[in-house]
């Protein structure tokens, strides 16, 4: 979740190499630790607090206050429609060295593996979120992981209940499942002090070789090296993942078979700066915005403003607001497909940028939009403010449940407890993030192009939701349209009703999980 569109724009801060601060960590090698997540005796449910059978622990280390505790490894029992899953569920962390073989972070993460698979031929799935500065909660208990945590409706709220649910759509049936934590979030944490250790992995290039370097130690722990392997980011884990993917490939010695890309961001510069590319990649969601506030929206129906934003729209874009017969031609057709007043779109040359667009859409009703899902509406706390001064009603109201729901997650049903703070959605991450001082704004476009080239079986499944303005849909449309010839049929591209959170929608969640099945069955 969460990517920083707004902030880019603010600073202008743009990629360069950041390899050389943080190559130690991505070299050095953890030593090799005793085994800590021995099975429990079988047929044992993990319980709840004080009933910790099939539970096991290493002894922990002494002396060390900074680090989190042993993996813990609980049998879990998930009981489901038409069917009952059994599977080891293991939270703990792998340890990162820095170069001078000193600890320099513990990244924690969270696994769930099916019963009586065969490691050799079972899929194993790698799943982070994004930020920078997200923990991996929002596809665990969203999506992906066996139990869910309602994220719509009534549940849309700071006070909602955090229980979480059986989840009908897990991917456990078909994929054994790896949730991490970059450092910093969950219960990620620095072992090593100072600024050095943070500028190491508060980078672009830093912080996807201490994901790569994480996932390969956790196949050696966990003896899956043959396993078919995945990987799965969402949205500035769009910039991570072509990424971790490469340096799987280059590094690390490991093939990854399939990508997943859920919301994702895969290059700022349309984002960045007087592009007029960033109001061409917005233009359909607000008005499937305004569409779906009168009924149901699919993407087919807005195939008229998918071809008006790249042909009509985008021709006036460029004359400019000199040649005013084109301005107001704009102007008027974006006042005419979004409902907002005719003056304030002239006003704006009918270039909204996404703040504009929430406050504006449903002024009259004091109200805004949710920047992660715009067909949620909040009050604007100062809606006779001449400045823009409210939150997200889509994603603010989420951060209180879905952080009780991981701790309590982690500390009654696994069994694992570590002292500190859950950060579900690290702020101090994403401001001191270094996206380097080249001319380049961050991309994994680049990256994209590489490991598609480099493995032929290689396939991708890129899934958005059509409300969302953090990451607009037709933004990314874009961007894959100008991938080479050879990749367009391992490049499959969704859209879905909903938000950035699109799996929130049951209907969505169900059919987005059906692909994912296809893309690691096939």
């Amino acid at each position: 979740m969460r990517a920083i569109l707004p902030r880019l724009r603010r600073t202008g801060l743009v990629l360069a190499a950041s390899v050389v601060a943080f190559a130690s960590v991505a070299r050095a090698e953890d030593p090799p630790q005793p085994r800590s997540e021995t099975a429990a005796p079988a047929g044992q449910k993990g319980g709840r607090a004080g009933n910790a059978q099939g539970a096991t622990q290493a002894a922990p280390s002494a002396g060390e206050p900074h680090r989190l505790p042993p993996d813990t490894t609980t049998k879990q029992t998930l009981e489901l429609p038409g069917r009952t899953l059994n599977f080891a569920a293991t939270a703990g962390s792998i340890r990162v060295f820095d170069g001078k073989g000193e600890p320099a972070a513990d990244i924690a993460y969270t696994s769930y593996q099916l019963d009586g698979a065969d490691r050799a031929t079972r899929p194993v799935t790698f799943l982070f979120n994004g930020g920078p500065g997200a923990s991996s909660a929002w596809l665990q208990f969203g999506a992906a992981g066996p139990w869910r945590l309602p994220l719509d409706g009534d549940a849309l709220s700071p006070s909602a209940s955090p229980e979480v649910k059986p989840n009908a759509e897990t991917w456990l049936d078909f994929t054994d499942l790896v949730f991490i934590d970059p450092v910093s979030t969950g219960y990620s944490r620095f072992v090593a002090s100072g600024d050095d250790a943070r500028k190491s992995f508060y980078s672009v290039d830093g912080d996807v070789n201490a994901i790569a370097l994480v996932i390969r130690r956790w196949l050696e722990k966990h003896d899956r090296l043959t396993s078919p392997k995945y990987v799965a980011g969402e949205s500035y884990g769009g910039i991570r993942g072509p990424k971790v993917v490469r340096q799987m490939q280059l590094q690390h010695g490991v093939g990854v078979k399939g990508l997943i890309l859920v919301s994702p961001l895969l290059d700022f510069r349309e984002f960045t700066g007087t592009s007029l590319l960033q109001y061409v990649a917005t233009l359909p969601s607000y008005v499937a915005v305004a569409r779906e506030a009168k009924g149901p929206v699919k993407r087919a129906d807005l195939a008229d403003v998918e071809a008006y934003a790249r042909g009509e729209f985008l021709a006036d874009l460029v004359k400019g607001e000199a040649d005013k017969e084109a301005t107001n031609r704009l102007a008027d057709k974006v006042a005419a497909l979004t409902g907002i007043d005719q003056a304030v779109s002239r006003r704006l040359a009918g270039r909204f940028d996404v703040g504009e667009f929430r406050r504006e859409f449903d002024r009259k009703n004091g109200k805004v939009t949710g920047r992660y899902d715009a067909s949620v509406r909040g009050f604007d706390p100062y809606p006779d403010s001449s400045s823009s001064r409210f939150g997200d009603p889509s994603g603010d109201a989420l951060q209180a449940p879905l952080t009780s729901a991981a701790v309590d997650v982690l500390s009654r049903k696994l069994n694992w407890k570590p002292d500190g703070s859950y950060e579900v959605l690290n702020g101090t991450v994403e401001g001191h993030w270094d996206f380097g001082r080249g001319i380049n704004p961050p991309q994994s476009v680049s990256e994209l192009r590489q490991i598609l080239a480099t493995d032929a079986k290689l396939n991708v499944l890129v899934a958005h939701g059509l409300f969302d303005l953090a990451t607009p849909y037709f933004g990314t449309k874009r961007v894959l349209d100008q991938l080479p010839a050879f990749v367009t049929q391992r490049v499959k591209f969704v859209v879905y009703p909903g938000g950035h959170m699109f799996y929130s929608q049951g209907g969505s969640r169900q059919a987005f999980r059906s692909e994912v099945e296809r893309l690691i069955r096939e």
